[in-house]
């Protein structure tokens, strides 16, 4: 990427085939594309094994604008997106951003969790404030940003946006299923542009709640809305970076690298599948699932069907509808828009489809997987817990299960493994003190979160009221610079 701006053109392309084509700034606005689908780029970019190489010991906003920058399409200079990488990750707690833990000889943990709302998310999220406050500034609009959360979207998207003057952020999370650190990150922020909603029923109700607003394109445009979840293209872009970094760490191009990653929606560890294509040597993908096992079921079965959502330990990973996934589809299936339009219209209305022969091939060939259950959660914690003194979170640990189950029967038993960490365990502390019977602190810098004051209402899953609740809080309805 030269100090001027890359000259290449990029564009972006909907999973379905039948939305136009965006360049990387109407992207970030967009969110999902208007005939449903999610937005990938047309071509993917290559980084070459001298750069990858390059990547050991270098900080991570600096890497993070090497990985990025083919990306953005000339919308941005190598300066800018210099300087806004350099605040995004001066908000972690931990100057390697995400640094690398190793806990047994083959084992590394590669620590996610060390932003302002202890969550991977916040890798992505608070580059992607500052990307769209970008964008808006330079376009004289505001946007209003509403997004779903099983737990840690929510937090790290208000956390992200709350000093932002062009965005309102309205957060949708499942009433009495998030963790109370997890809820009080959305409930006790006090600036009145940010607003978490407690919605009665599951994340995927509240999931689909959001989707629904993006296809009901009169209110999507009257209140100029934007999403935050990983359906926009700004948040898995962002998240590739920490892939190559560890894996420079640890030796890539040279040494192939295993990643274990926890995963509901398929976001994270589709980041790891876009830093593949772009020529980092991943031995293996794979995706560690809880009780909520919708994604080793289809890699096993090749049918991808859903069921009720199990409550488990690890709730950012409750989920049915793996949004991400249908990215991979697309690619699977040779860019078939039409196909993955047919396939989202069967789950959507018979909760199942069946993947054909290449996509089933394909993503046996891409990843491995195991969901873990509570038991073999918990186990996994106090094993890893008397093994290596190191505390894993249960999404964290359903990787650490999952590696364990997948490695040996795909040959890469001996394989150097990276697993991804995704959450601190002091947002989980009722499940942990049941697991391990401590109960882990927060950071100091946190020491005010459970007694803050918080406000959220309560709403019906119903899309009226929460359209309604929207359009009451918007100012971008109208707005101008």
């Amino acid at each position: 990427m030269s100090d001027e701006s890359s000259n290449t053109l990029v564009n972006y392309i909907s999973t379905r085939g039948r939305a136009p084509v965006l360049s990387f700034e109407d992207v970030l606005l967009a969110g999902l594309a208007r005939d449903g689908g999610l937005y990938l780029p047309e071509t993917w970019p290559v980084i070459d094994p001298e750069t990858i190489a390059s990547f050991a010991g270098r900080p991570f906003a600096e890497v993070a604008v090497e990985v990025i920058g083919p990306f953005t399409g000339g919308s941005l200079t190598h300066a800018q997106l210099t300087e806004m990488a350099q605040g995004a990750y001066a908000t972690f707690g931990h100057p390697a951003t995400t640094p690398l833990v190793q806990i047994d000889p083959q084992t590394f943990v590669l620590e996610l969790f060390h932003g302002p709302t202890l969550a991977f998310k916040d890798v992505a999220m608070q580059l992607l404030a500052r990307l769209m406050d970008h964008v808006l500034t330079k376009r004289g609009q505001r946007a209003t940003i509403v997004g779903a959360t099983s737990g840690d979207t929510g937090g790290a998207a208000i956390e992200a946006f709350r000093s932002s003057e062009r965005v309102d952020v309205v957060v949708l999370f499942p009433d009495g299923r998030v963790s109370d650190v997890q809820r009080r990150m959305m409930t006790t922020p006090t600036e009145t542009s940010v607003h978490a909603v407690a919605v009665k029923g599951t994340f995927d109700d509240c999931q689909a709640l959001v989707k629904a607003m993006f296809n009901d394109h009169a209110f999507r445009d009257r209140v100029n809305l934007s999403g935050v979840n990983s359906i926009n293209w700004g948040r898995i872009v962002a998240q590739v970076t920490y892939y190559f970094v560890a894996a420079a760490a640890l030796g890539a191009p040279d040494r192939k690298i295993v990643f274990s990653v926890p995963t509901g929606n398929f976001g994270d560890v589709f980041a790891g599948y876009v830093a593949r294509r772009m020529g980092l040597p991943i031995e293996l993908l794979v995706i560690g699932s809880n009780q909520n096992d919708i994604l080793p079921r289809t890699l096993e079965t090749g049918v991808y069907e859903m069921r009720d959502v199990v409550v488990t330990s690890s709730p950012s990973m409750d989920i049915q509808i793996s949004s991400n996934f249908e990215r991979f589809l697309f690619e699977a299936s040779g860019r078939d828009g039409d196909l993955v339009a047919r396939q989202m219209q069967m789950l959507a209305q018979g909760r199942r489809f069946v993947l054909t022969e290449a996509q089933a091939a394909a993503l046996r060939m891409e990843f491995g997987a195991a969901g873990a259950s509570e038991v073999e959660v918990a186990a996994t914690i106090r094993d890893t817990l008397s093994a290596s003194g190191y505390l894993l979170d249960p999404h964290t640990a359903c990787a650490v299960h999952a590696a364990k189950a997948v490695l040996e029967t795909r040959g890469c038993g001996d394989t150097a493994r990276v697993i991804l960490a995704t959450a601190h365990p002091a947002k989980f502390p009722d499940a942990m003190q049941h697991i391990t019977g401590a109960r882990p602190g927060l950071p100091e810098r946190l020491s005010s979160l459970m007694s803050a004051p918080e406000r959220y209402p309560v709403l019906n899953n119903d899309l009226k009221d929460v359209e309604s609740f929207v359009e009451k809080i918007s100012r971008a309805a109208g707005a101008t610079a």
